[in-house]
């Protein structure tokens, strides 16, 4: 794994107007990494998620993506920045009046001067990628929860981010298609070096792809732990860390 920090948080605190949610956070993320960020409910993850890609700016602090600071540059800058890397939301976000080709094909119409020919032939690579080479001309509403969020994942892929954020991927999947989509992701990640950033609640998700995790906290609304999954969870003295990641076993014993 290359150790260059593509990601660096420092010192943020995060919330809306006058709540603040998360304070003085400090966290960096190197290139290549799986970094999963999780937490209890209500404890800030898509909080963290939303000011590090932009759609919230931070209340104090700085985030820092492949080395210039998001909230410090231009708001052209900033809007090349955010180009420049890939968001899987936790709904999809797929447009229902467009087929699954046009959906994919949305960034490259938007935001880049090719060609067609070589805009069709970009989209259909990402969904040969992501197991969608049958699907180019259905809609969203015929496809499986599971191939909406691929399709949507081909779409996140499409202008070849160094960076992939993903909001909740699982949410929604019963295991197996849940279990499918991490295979999917672990092998992106190994085969083009994508960095990913997963807020997740999926703990059996978090112990398949993540090399490292990130633990955030409602009650210190701060980061409380870092390292390895099997590391918080088999050796951390924090005892809100281990009922945590325990209690995420148990119920993985339990389906």
């Amino acid at each position: 794994m290359n150790q260059e920090a593509i990601i660096a948080v420092k010192n943020l605190t995060a919330g809306y107007g006058q709540q603040v949610v998360l304070e003085k956070v400090n966290f960096h993320v190197h290139s290549g990494e799986v970094v999963a960020i999780v937490g209890p409910s209500g404890s800030g993850k898509s909080t963290l998620l939303k000011h590090i890609i932009g759609l919230l700016p931070p209340l104090s602090g700085e985030v820092w993506i492949k080395d210039k600071d998001l909230w410090a540059i231009t708001a052209r800058e900033r809007r090349d920045l955010l180009h420049s890397f890939g968001v899987l939301y936790q709904s999809g976000a797929l447009f229902g009046s467009m087929t699954v080709f046009d959906n994919v094909r949305l960034p490259l119409d938007e935001l880049t001067d090719l060609p067609e020919v070589a805009k069709n032939l970009v989209v259909r690579s990402r969904l040969r990628l992501v197991g969608l080479s049958e699907a180019c001309g259905k809609m969203p509403s015929e496809l499986s929860g599971g191939m909406q969020k691929r399709a949507a994942l081909a779409r996140a892929l499409v202008l070849d981010p160094q960076i992939l954020f993903l909001d909740e991927p699982s949410v929604g999947l019963d295991p197996i298609t849940s279990a499918g989509l991490d295979k999917l992701l672990l092998d992106l990640s190994r085969s083009l070096g994508i960095t990913l950033v997963v807020v997740t609640h999926d703990m059996e998700s978090v112990n398949t792809v993540a090399t490292r995790v990130l633990m955030v906290d409602d009650e210190t609304r701060s980061i409380i732990a870092e390292g390895p999954p099997a590391e918080l969870r088999e050796r951390s003295r924090n005892p809100r860390v281990r009922a945590f990641f325990h209690r995420g076993q148990a119920e993985m014993e339990a389906m």
